[in-house]
């Protein structure tokens, strides 16, 4: 009989009494141990164990940001793990930029070896990434082997590298290009950190200029399809308000979106050795036509009175981006998913990720799917705004129906309903729905795009 009912009901007692929920008051557990060390490459890790150690370790991939070493995305999560039994250990990885996925999976599996010389072999070991570190749990599957039992990637950026520069690209050029013509915004090749950020601010000022008036609203409709940019930010438009669906996306892109991603270029750039994206040869009415948020940007179009076939014609003839070689070739080799599989993983996503948006899912399905290792993939999808918007009763949730499937060899415990149940017996109603992502617009395999 699988010890999974079993654990899970011993997590939700753990939990509640950690954060002082029970009704006997909050209880004073023993303080976990906790680690440090460095790596070879001069990246760090940490960890912390719980004396009551279950015997699984958690190893956690942080997401894009400054290399500081996390065993944990948020320290809720941490907490509720670690009264569940559950060691932590995360690395820093290493440089050169924010964008460290050179070093990242070694750094990872190094810091798991540090900490088993300290407490012995675990019994399980499951990869638990966020965003980038999404990505980076999604290549632990595949390299994994015997060091992990299973993965469990959350809101990650499982579509990889060169599919996000290049969709970025194509929304940023087409905000620059429609939207200030005559002082294109400088989009690739950035010479320093400061030239990045100021484009991103020149390109947020056009985008918050343009809202005055209803031909800049379609441009910045089109814009933001082209990047896979969902229509709920602050509140949900309803499916005809093409208008409020626009000026969610709007808020979302002059808010943070183009502040971060157009910034945060630079450092996918230092660390590739050059620009990966392209545009030269994209057909950008082809890109439209696949896009779910197309019929939005044909009225927004229609409503403004302009050309949507000029626009878009506009936009091809002067693509001009074109990739470095060397920098393709280092992304492709570590940034890329391949989609073969080595262990379980399941994949869990906000429906409206602004950041990384749900798409990528279905891009990575697809791969994985190509691979021939479609049964040892699940996904599941949060009804909810934001990158990695998560409650922590929810990504528990998904770790139990993951060690579910590593302890039965079947997926049972992945349905919405059965993924809600085992978050509200934790405290918090889940909010996962059955919901099937559209195609990447702009993916690599689509028009223009090898």
């Amino acid at each position: 009989m699988s010890t999974w009912p079993r654990r899970i009901g011993a997590l939700v007692a753990a939990t509640l009494t950690a954060i002082g929920l029970t009704t006997g008051g909050a209880a004073h557990a023993a303080t976990p141990t906790h680690y440090t060390g460095l790596l070879p490459d001069g990246g760090s890790w940490v960890a912390d164990v719980p004396g009551a150690w279950n015997g699984t370790v958690i190893l956690y991939s942080h997401g894009f940001g400054p290399l500081v070493a996390r065993d944990a995305p948020d320290e809720p999560t941490g907490q509720a793990l670690l009264a569940g039994g559950y060691a932590l250990v995360g690395s820093s990885y290493s440089g050169p930029s924010f964008w460290a996925l050179g070093s990242a999976v070694r750094d990872q599996f190094a810091s798991l070896e540090a900490l088993a010389q300290r407490i012995g072999k675990p019994r399980r070991t499951i990869a638990w990434g966020t965003s980038m570190g999404g990505l980076v749990s999604a290549l632990e599957a595949e390299s994994g082997g015997h060091r992990l039992d299973g993965a469990l990637t959350t809101c990650g950026l499982v579509a990889g590298a060169l599919n996000l520069n290049n969709y970025q690209l194509d929304g940023e050029y087409a905000l620059s290009r429609l939207l200030g013509p005559a002082q294109p915004v400088k989009l690739v090749r950035y010479a320093s950190a400061d030239e990045a950020s100021a484009a991103a601010a020149a390109l947020t000022k056009l985008v918050a200029d343009a809202q005055s008036t209803a031909a800049g609203r379609a441009r910045i409709a089109l814009g933001a399809a082209l990047m896979n940019m969902p229509t709920w930010f602050t509140g949900p438009a309803a499916p005809a308000d093409y208008a409020g669906q626009e000026q969610q996306q709007q808020q979302a892109l002059t808010q943070f979106v183009l502040g971060f991603v157009v910034s945060g270029r630079y450092q996918i750039e230092l660390a590739a050795g050059g620009n990966s994206a392209f545009n030269a040869g994209v057909d950008y009415r082809s890109l439209l036509a696949g896009s779910a948020l197309s019929r939005q940007v044909r009225a927004l179009y229609r409503e403004a009175g302009l050309d949507l076939d000029a626009d878009l014609a506009n936009l091809t003839h002067h693509a001009d981006v074109t990739p470095d070689p060397r920098a393709v070739g280092t992304l492709a080799r570590t940034s890329m998913a391949t989609g073969r599989l080595r262990v379980p993983e399941l994949t869990i996503h906000t429906t409206s990720d602004h950041l990384v948006p749900v798409e990528q899912e279905n891009w990575y399905a697809r791969r994985v799917r190509a691979a021939g290792q479609e049964p040892l993939l699940r996904r599941a999808f949060v009804d909810a705004p934001g990158h990695c918007a998560f409650q922590p009763a929810e990504t528990i949730a998904a770790l139990h129906a993951l060690e579910s499937r590593i302890e039965t060899g079947r997926w049972t415990e992945t349905a919405p309903e059965k993924l809600n149940a085992a978050a509200a017996a934790l405290g918090t109603p889940g909010r996962y729905l059955r919901f099937a992502p559209a195609p990447l617009t702009g993916g690599l395999g689509q028009p223009g795009r090898w």
